[in-house]
């Protein structure tokens, strides 16, 4: 008994919580199936281990800030034009986040561009990589704050230490000049230094705009961007649209509507 009480003890002096839980029914297992001592130690290790990962990838998940998770079994790659699987598959090897280099994932509201970097994103926490998400409105008005609190070296700190940062919906709005010097900060610090998962709504030749209509910081952001960078171009119809669809929300010739005005606003910009 004091035997037991000791072990217990120092498991948790060196924070070997699984150990100290799982001690007790570990033990008369292998008492009655006659285990070696080596093979006791080895169970209790590998409860612990698998524990603390079980326990480490939470907290990164949790960090993570997804909207909501994603995987790459779940993306379907029949409805989608321009994305190829087997460049997905390479890309889900993380060799890129140990390269430092960038994805760009490009197309028109739900095709699936937040999916596939959400599905990326938590694969790299499933291996135990820091991953940060984040919208680009967020971003800018992170910045924005630690810029008028003087805080702003501190959020750059923070920029920079994820493994992997995810910024979504690049496009969707205008940025003033003070976001657009935010903004190339933000790629400043992270340039060959960490990954960065991308999702805009336009083509670069349209990028200009977003960065208040100045040429040279856009080209200093998209020469630091594209540098080191797989570029995926979607193509099709709305996930979402296509839902409704089915559902007998939406007809097709709603969907047709959609992609007349795109193609018309595409020939007058």
């Amino acid at each position: 008994m004091e035997i037991n009480a000791n072990i217990e003890k120092l498991s948790n002096e060196l924070k070997l919580s699984t150990i100290t839980e799982r001690y007790h029914t570990i033990a008369t297992t292998a008492a009655k199936e006659s285990w070696t001592y080596t093979q006791f130690l080895n169970e209790l290790l590998q409860l612990e281990i698998d524990a603390k990962m079980k326990r480490s990838k939470t907290m990164l998940t949790k960090f993570a800030g997804f909207p909501a998770i994603k995987t790459l079994e779940e993306f379907d790659y029949n409805f989608t034009v321009g994305v190829n699987s087997k460049q997905i598959d390479e890309l889900a090897s993380l060799e890129f986040i140990k390269k430092h280099e960038n994805i760009i994932l490009l197309g028109q509201s739900g095709v699936g561009k937040t999916h596939l970097a959400i599905a990326l994103a938590y694969k790299a926490v499933q291996n135990r990589f820091k991953v940060k998400f984040t919208s680009i409105a967020d971003l800018l008005a992170l910045a924005s704050t630690a810029k008028r609190e003087k805080k702003y070296n501190a959020f750059l700190k923070t920029v920079i230490m994820p493994s992997l940062l995810i910024i979504d919906e690049i496009g969707y709005f205008n940025m003033s000049k003070e976001e657009a010097n935010h903004f190339f900060q933000i790629i400043s610090k992270r340039y060959e230094k960490g990954s960065i998962v991308f999702t805009s709504n336009l083509v670069f030749s349209k990028w200009t705009a977003i960065f208040a209509n100045d040429k040279v910081v856009t080209t200093a952001i998209l020469d630091r961007v594209l540098h080191h960078s797989h570029i995926i171009n979607i193509q099709g119809d709305s996930y979402r649209l296509k839902e409704k669809k089915e559902a007998g929300l939406f007809s097709s010739d709603i969907l047709k509507n959609k992609e007349e005005i795109t193609e018309n606003s595409d020939k007058n910009s």
